[in-house]
């Protein structure tokens, strides 16, 4: 009588384990799909990055198109610049 308790406390104990262990490999290969994505992603990206920068060596391979692009950041940089003082002038008059 007590052996057969054992034997059915025992039976339920692997029965859990095995679920245990089904839910971890589960789990697991639902990772690795999802890391195989996020590499396959990483992959892409390194590509259009790699791909930007080859057109931005041509791009400042010309001193034209380097003055260029000096004159376009100015213009952004003078543009922040103007826009942070007006925008501390308004705060200041309140």
């Amino acid at each position: 009588h007590d052996n057969g308790k054992a034997i059915e406390s025992l039976h339920d104990r692997v029965a859990f384990l095995k679920r245990l262990t089904g839910d971890i490999h589960d789990e697991v290969e639902s990772h690795n799909r999802m890391l195989d994505r996020m590499g396959n992603g990483m992959d892409a990206t390194r590509g259009i990055m790699s791909g930007t920068m080859d057109r931005f060596k041509k791009v400042f391979e010309k001193k034209s198109n380097r003055k260029m692009c000096t004159l376009v950041m100015a213009f952004v940089v003078s543009f922040l610049i103007i826009y942070y003082l007006f925008r501390m002038l308004r705060y200041v008059r309140g």
